[in-house]
C-alpha cells in the first residue's frame, strides 16, 4: 500500500544489482510513493547487473558513475539535476565491497593494498559523494541521505574482517558531515544498520548462510528483509522524519539489543 510519502521528492539511488539487493527494493518503493530519481552504478557492476529492467521499471534514467571518482560523482550529481529537473531531496548509498573477505584472506593477515581498495569503494565514497553534493549545493534543504551499514562497526563477527573498520568509519562520517550539512542546508544523513540480508554481497561472506540463521534466531522479530529495510528507508527519505540525523539506526527485528534468546539456548540444549 502507497502513502505518497515521496511525492514530488527527486532522489539518487546507488548500488541496485538485482533485484535480490536493498538499493533495488529502496528504488521500486520509491516509484511507488511517487519518486523520481536516477539509478547509478560502477560501469562493471553495471554489466553485472540488471540495472536496465529496474530502470524500466522505474521510468528511472541511468547515470553510471564509479563512486571512487569525484570526477564522475560531479557528472553524476550534474546530469541528476538535469535530468530531474531541480536539485535532489535524498540520496542512497548503497556500495560495499571487500576484496579481503571475497579472497578469504584472515583478519591477522590482511592485503593492505585490497585494504585500501575497500575502505575507498565502501567509505571514503561516501565522504566524497557528500562533498560532491556539498559543493554543488545539489541537495535540497532539509534533504535527506542514508547510507547501509552493519552492527560489525561495534561488535566482532570474526568472518567479516575488514568491512567491520570499514562500516565504522563508514558511520563516522555520516555523524561528522552530518553535522556540517545539517548546520549549513539542513540535510540530514543517517546509517541504516541492517539485518543479514540474503543479497548477492551478503552470500559471499564465508558462513554467511549459519549465521543468518543463527542472527534470526536471536532476534524477536526474526530478521529483517531486504524489503522491510526499503520501507524503513522510504521513511528516512521522507518528511516524517526531518529531525533524525547523525543516527545509526539498527534495522535488525531487536537483534542488536538482544543478548540470547530461548530459540538458541534450547539449541544449546539448556532449558530456560
Amino acid at each position: 500500500m502507497a502513502y505518497n510519502l515521496l511525492k514530488g521528492k527527486r532522489g539518487i539511488i546507488s548500488g541496485a544489482l538485482d533485484e535480490n539487493s536493498i538499493a533495488w527494493k529502496v528504488a521500486e518503493k520509491a516509484h511507488e510513493e511517487g519518486a523520481t530519481f536516477v539509478l547509478t552504478n560502477a560501469p562493471i557492476a553495471m554489466r553485472m547487473g540488471e540495472i536496465n529492467k529496474l530502470a524500466e521499471q522505474t521510468g528511472a534514467k541511468i547515470v553510471p558513475a564509479d563512486a571512487t571518482s569525484v570526477e564522475d560523482l560531479t557528472t553524476l550529481f550534474t546530469e541528476s539535476q538535469e535530468i530531474l529537473g531541480g536539485k535532489v531531496d535524498f540520496v542512497l548509498h548503497s556500495i560495499g565491497m571487500s576484496l579481503n573477505i571475497r579472497k578469504k584472506i584472515p583478519y591477522t593477515e590482511l592485503n593492505y593494498e585490497f585494504y585500501q581498495k575497500g575502505l575507498d569503494v565502501s567509505a571514503l565514497s561516501f565522504h566524497k559523494m557528500l562533498a560532491v553534493a556539498h559543493k554543488l549545493d545539489a541537495i535540497n534543504d532539509w534533504g535527506s541521505v542514508v547510507a547501509l551499514t552493519y552492527m560489525a562497526a561495534q561488535r566482532t563477527y570474526p568472518f567479516y574482517t575488514d568491512m567491520a573498520d570499514i562500516k565504522a568509519m563508514l558511520e563516522s562520517i555520516a555523524r561528522s558531515f552530518g553535522y556540517h550539512y545539517g548546520t549549513q542546508k539542513k540535510v540530514r544523513i543517517n546509517t541504516v544498520s541492517q539485518s543479514p540480508t540474503k543479497t548477492t554481497a551478503g552470500n559471499g561472506i564465508k558462513g554467511f548462510g549459519d549465521f543468518f540463521d543463527y542472527a534470526d534466531a536471536i532476534a524477536p522479530l526474526g530478521n529483517a528483509s531486504a524489503e522491510d529495510c526499503a520501507n524503513y528507508c522510504i521513511t528516512l527519505f521522507s518528511d516524517l522524519t526531518r529531525m533524525v540525523t547523525m543516527q545509526n539506526l539498527f534495522h535488525d527485528g531487536g537483534y542488536s539489543t538482544t543478548g540470547v534468546s530461548m530459540d538458541i539456548l534450547n539449541k544449546m540444549g539448556i532449558e530456560g
